[in-house]
C-alpha cells in the first residue's frame, strides 16, 4: 500500500469540513455561494482521486435492495427518534429557509438543486468513503488497504460510531445511524450497499423538511 494512499479518503471530507467549520459560520450573508462552492470543490476532489477508490463499489441487486431499506429505516429512525426522545443536541445546523432567504427564483432554484446534489449524492459518497472504506479499516489495521471492506474490528465499529455521532448536531440518532450503515457493511461486504443507503436516507429527509418545513434538519 502506498503511504499516500489515505489521501484520496481524507481530502474530500477535511475540505467539507474546512468550509463548513472555517467559513460557513463566518459569512453567514453568503452561505448560498459558499455552499456551492464547497460542493464544487468536494466533487472535483472525488474525481480527481476516483482512481484510488472506484474499485470499492461494485453494484449489486442484493446490495441495492439492503442499502434501500437500511436507508429508509435510518430516515424513520432519524426523525422520529429526534422527536420521540428529549436530549441535548450538539449545536445546530444552518436551517437556511431558501424560500425566506433568496428572493430570487432562479437563485433559489440554482441553490435548491445544489442542495439537493450535495445532501443526497456528494455527501453520502464523500462520508461512506471516509468513515465506512477508510477509518472503520485504518482503525483496526493502519494498513487499510490490506483488509477487505468488511474486516474491521468490533472496537473500530463503535469508534466510527461514536465519531459519526459527534460531527452532527442531532448525535443520539446519528449514533444509530452510524451502527446501522456499519452493521450493512459487516453483511453485505459491500460500500456499494452503504453509498445507496445514506443517499436514500438523505433525499427522502431532503423531501421531508421541504414537505414540512422543518429546515432544522438541513
Amino acid at each position: 500500500m502506498a503511504k499516500s494512499d489515505w489521501i484520496a479518503y481524507v481530502a474530500p471530507m477535511a475540505a467539507f469540513m474546512i468550509f463548513t467549520s472555517a467559513l460557513e459560520p463566518f459569512f453567514k450573508s453568503q452561505y448560498v455561494w459558499i455552499y456551492s462552492a464547497k460542493i464544487i470543490v468536494v466533487t472535483l476532489l472525488l474525481i480527481f482521486f476516483k482512481k484510488s477508490w472506484s474499485m470499492e463499489f461494485r453494484p449489486d441487486f442484493q446490495a441495492l435492495i439492503w442499502g434501500l431499506v437500511i436507508g429508509i429505516g435510518v430516515f424513520a429512525e432519524w426523525i422520529l427518534l429526534d422527536k420521540w426522545i428529549p436530549y441535548h443536541h450538539l449545536g445546530s445546523r444552518t436551517a437556511l429557509n431558501p424560500f425566506a432567504s433568496i428572493s430570487n427564483p432562479l437563485q433559489r432554484t440554482i441553490f435548491l438543486a445544489m442542495r439537493f446534489y450535495g445532501l443526497a449524492l456528494i455527501v453520502p459518497i464523500m462520508e461512506e468513503l471516509f468513515w465506512r472504506s477508510f477509518l472503520l479499516r485504518y482503525i483496526t489495521n493502519p494498513e487499510f488497504k490490506q483488509l477487505g471492506l468488511s474486516e474491521f474490528s468490533w472496537g473500530a465499529f463503535w469508534v466510527v460510531a461514536a465519531m459519526f455521532a459527534v460531527s452532527h448536531p442531532e448525535w443520539l440518532v446519528a449514533l444509530v445511524c452510524a451502527a446501522a450503515y456499519g452493521l450493512l457493511l459487516r453483511k453485505t461486504n459491500s460500500l456499494f450497499a452503504c453509498v445507496v443507503a445514506h443517499c436514500v436516507t438523505n433525499f427522502i429527509l431532503g423531501i421531508y423538511v421541504l414537505i414540512s418545513k422543518d429546515w432544522k434538519y438541513w
